[in-house]
């Protein structure tokens, strides 16, 4: 049996989060995880980011996609 990536299950387990806690569907919830390239995010701030708790983690990903938004916009 393949040894399950911590930082794959973590990635899955807030991209669940995410779309609770915006009332997203699945779909959207992927989609702006790939628009705004927050797999990326996640993954360079994996260190620090899985020490904190998952609210903090939750608005961090949501100022991101916030910030990442405002770029696109311009």
């Amino acid at each position: 049996m393949k040894k399950k990536d911590p930082l794959q299950s973590f990635i899955v387990f807030l991209l669940e989060n995410y779309k609770t806690n915006t009332r997203k569907s699945g779909i959207e919830a992927l989609e702006d995880f790939k628009k705004y390239n927050v797999f990326d995010f996640l993954k360079q701030g994996y260190q620090v980011l899985h020490t904190q708790s998952m609210n903090f983690i939750i608005e961090e990903i949501k100022e991101y996609i916030n910030n990442r938004n405002e770029i696109v916009s311009r």
